[in-house]
């Protein structure tokens, strides 16, 4: 047999495509060619591939071997493609039969040594093949990954060499099961260290209840950070198909999953250094970015003013529609973003603008570092607090604050209300103020807050939605008057003027 066509897949973001691996083996002087736009990381398979089979004794051909990536308008990249090309080139030379492709999908890289290595993106191309007939054949080390798709056939091993045995024999993939998974939530920073900052408090509350983006600011050392840390640890674990979403991404992904991390929900803390492709996403794969990572999960900013405002405002269509597109000149990827901004900064470049003597910074210095904030932004921002420095002959240490486990309780019983009523009006085209069942008081206030204040109707459905996560934490059906009053002091109390 001189022609092997080997099953494999490429990652389209976090969509997997079916490339065929076809090795040809042809008259012509000794050399092996890899066609099919492959970046340069595949174009070097052909060289681990030819140490890996002459280490392992292998026979390799002394003619020309010719290797097509169907189909040939999608690039190539990453070294997954090392184990099909080593695979089809044992089947076309005759070291291996031909039955061993049937129904078989072969991912993974090649050391020199024969010696199998992980390979990104396992656990989406895992999930695509859960409801077919086909074997996924893996190295090892990705076996844990690609159990997570209890439906799919894992076959692996830690060698070309034990897959090799294990071909000949005639080994099948048994179907993965269920395995052990880890705790669902690992012990973090708790709200019990948090002394005062009573307001602050109760804002992380509500924005972990209703899945609000927050904007804290203060000076140094009142606690923004210390704050934000806590957050993820007052939401409830991510559901199994929310867990799925998450690893899939972390998956495909320079850093990779770790299983460690199943269903905890993501904390991303990107340095003010960060560039708009860090975090949006990109390269030539492309790569997801920080939005990305932080899907289901939180992603701060700590020092907001700090980014460059072009970085900033490249989050305003995520926080939207939930999810980016990538557009490159080659070709074009999605990848989810629905994450939960929070961020912190200083009221100015000192820091302690609200301590009138303390503070150095002219009018025109403050207007100035605020402004690096845009108004389309800061108006798809939730809830704005400003913090104080909490003296230290106010604290009281022998008086505990609530911890996470008490703050949690409400949470999750308030998230438990928006979901039974969501499940109750599903599929309904009332407007917003109906499903959040206002009381006439509250439409009231929300209208003379429009008048007032000149909200836009994305800021008039913004202090709705935060009422309405206050009345479940009130275990109110209804919002009144006093939750929209409580909604709106988290848009008024801002020292930035949006």
């Amino acid at each position: 047999m001189t022609l092997s066509v080997v099953r494999t897949c490429a990652l389209d973001g976090v969509m997997p495509r079916r490339v065929d691996v076809e090795v040809h083996i042809g008259r012509g002087l000794p050399s092996m060619s890899i066609v099919g736009l492959p970046k340069s990381s595949v174009r070097e398979s052909k060289d681990r591939v030819r140490a890996a089979l002459d280490h392992l004794g292998f026979a390799i051909p002394q003619v020309r071997v010719t290797v097509n990536l169907a189909p040939a308008d999608v690039p190539k990249h990453g070294g997954s493609f090392d184990l099909p090309i080593a695979i089809g080139l044992l089947v076309a030379s005759g070291q291996l039969p031909a039955r061993v492709l049937q129904d078989r999908v072969f991912l993974g890289e090649l050391g020199l040594g024969g010696e199998l290595r992980p390979a990104r993106g396992v656990l989406p191309i895992a999930l695509s093949l859960a409801a077919s007939r086909l074997d996924l054949i893996l190295p090892a080390s990705n076996r844990e990954e690609a159990c997570l798709s209890v439906r799919t056939r894992v076959m692996s091993a830690d060698s070309l060499a034990e897959l090799h045995e294990k071909l000949l024999r005639g080994e099948r993939a048994p179907r993965a099961v269920d395995q052990q998974r880890v705790s669902e939530r690992a012990e973090g920073p708790d709200m019990s260290d948090v002394f005062g900052q009573s307001m602050a408090r109760r804002a992380i509350e509500i924005a972990a209840a209703g899945e609000h983006s927050l904007l804290m600011c203060g000076p140094p050392g009142s606690g923004k950070s210390m704050l934000a840390n806590r957050l993820p640890g007052l939401r409830p674990p991510l559901s199994e198909s929310e867990a799925i979403e998450t690893a899939s991404i972390a998956s495909v992904s320079n850093g990779g999953f770790r299983l460690g991390n199943w269903r905890q929900r993501p904390f991303r803390a990107p340095h003010h250094t960060a560039s708009s492709v860090a975090l949006i996403g990109g390269g030539s794969g492309p790569s997801p970015g920080e939005v990305s990572l932080a899907h289901n999960g939180v992603l701060f900013l700590d020092e907001l003013v700090e980014f460059p405002r072009a970085v900033l405002d490249v989050l305003r269509e995520p926080l939207e529609s939930g999810y980016v597109t990538v557009s490159r000149a080659a070709r074009q990827a999605d990848f989810p973003a629905r994450f939960q901004l929070i961020a912190a900064m200083n009221p100015c470049p000192c820091g302690h603008a609200l301590d009138t003597e303390r503070c150095r910074c002219r009018a025109d210095d403050i207007r100035r570092y605020q402004s690096r904030l845009s108004g389309p932004l800061l108006d798809r921002i939730d809830m704005v607090i400003t913090m104080q420095a909490c003296a230290h002959d106010t604290i009281d240490p022998s008086v505990r604050p609530e911890s996470s486990a008490v703050v949690r309780r409400r949470v999750q019983a308030a998230i438990k209300r928006r979901q039974d009523r969501e499940r109750s009006v599903t599929g309904s085209s009332q407007p917003a103020h109906v499903l959040a069942r206002l009381e006439r008081s509250a439409v009231n206030s929300v209208q003379a807050a429009v008048t007032a204040f000149g909200l836009s109707r994305r800021a008039r459905h913004r202090v709705i939605e935060v009422a309405r996560t206050i009345a479940d934490l009130d275990a109110s059906e209804t919002v009144s008057d006093v939750h929209v009053g409580e909604a709106l002091a988290y848009r008024g109390s801002r020292v930035l003027s949006s």
